[in-house]
């Protein structure tokens, strides 16, 4: 889950719903069907209904490439962090076009205008990304939920995707057959520094014990198997990823909702006051209304087991 700034060499939605499934990886060796070969451009769309007050409908002369504001003409500079996981990223190389958010983005880039040879990656921390200041990319990718606090130094797209939190526990754990977040409350729980998977962890389970904080998710995933914790709070997809490939004998214990009555969602980030915004929440609205966004989801993030809601 994990999100200054340079250049990389990098060479497995519908409202959510109580049912979800393993995650559904391609082969790495699979071209996505939503990223764009080095030739594509798209077309301006139509604006989206749905832009925010801050980021006005911007018209297509507006958000035609050359009228953009880029930190390089004619460049879209997207970021994320590194290691980039699975299933956003497949083999830690944002630039193949392979999971779930290497595929939004070059969608997104698509319907902006610029062919895939047009895009440049560079790495951004996920801690670093929502800090207040200059930002050395037009918009950065990385699971980053909105939240009202981060709004304050850095601007949002409209949401791209809606998720919820995941418990995950080792199979013999004494833990393993918890119903409730309450049945949680004396299990040493673990979460990246920085994530809604945090504030889930203290604010929905409010264990008896600190959370133990990690920098990365590698970082919580070993101590799960060494036995510093009993839990990792992680978004529903990562879960997924981390139970079906990463640690044999864990599982999802359920899922809970990190924001309270309104839904979490994954927006990208850009500086605050970018007015690139407007453009890229029409490119946002265009890949939803013609079904783009959801059968990426589909496509990476596809589920088919039930997974217990916690409260």
């Amino acid at each position: 889950m994990s999100l200054a700034s340079r250049p990389l060499g990098w060479a497995c939605a519908a409202a959510l719903t109580a049912t979800l499934a393993v995650t559904g990886c391609a082969p790495a060796d699979e071209e996505t069907a939503e990223s764009p070969s080095s030739d594509d451009t798209a077309s301006s769309s139509e604006p989206a209904s749905g832009a925010t007050d801050a980021t006005p409908s911007s018209s297509k002369d507006s958000c035609a490439p050359e009228q953009l504001n880029l930190i390089t003409p004619s460049t879209l500079t997207i970021a994320t962090d590194r290691p980039a996981y699975e299933p956003w990223f497949v083999g830690n190389d944002p630039t193949n076009g392979k999971g779930f958010e290497s595929a939004v983005a070059y969608a997104v880039a698509k319907e902006l205008g610029f062919g895939r040879s047009d895009v440049e990656w560079v790495e951004e921390p996920f801690n670093k990304s929502f800090a207040p200041g200059a930002k050395d990319f037009d918009f950065d990718i990385n699971q980053i939920s909105i939240l009202p606090e981060r709004e304050e130094v850095v601007d949002f797209s409209d949401g791209y995707y809606q998720v919820a939190q995941a418990v995950i526990v080792l199979g013999d754990s004494d833990f393993a057959t918890a119903g409730s977040l309450a049945d949680l409350k004396d299990a040493a729980i673990g979460a990246q520094i920085g994530t809604t998977s945090l504030l889930a962890a203290k604010n929905g389970i409010q264990p008896s014990s600190p959370v133990a904080v990690f920098d990365d998710t590698n970082g919580a995933k070993q101590a799960l198997l060494n036995g510093s914790i009993d839990a990792i709070i992680a978004d529903l997809p990562t879960a997924f990823y981390i139970t079906a490939v990463e640690i044999e004998g864990s599982k999802i214990l359920g899922q809970f909702d990190a924001t309270g009555p309104e839904p979490e969602e994954f927006g990208l980030l850009f500086e605050e006051g970018n007015p690139l915004v407007g453009c890229v929440n029409e490119a946002i609205g265009a890949l939803e209304a013609d079904g783009t966004l959801e059968a990426i989801e589909k496509k990476w993030l596809s589920q088919d087991v039930e997974v217990p809601e916690l409260s």
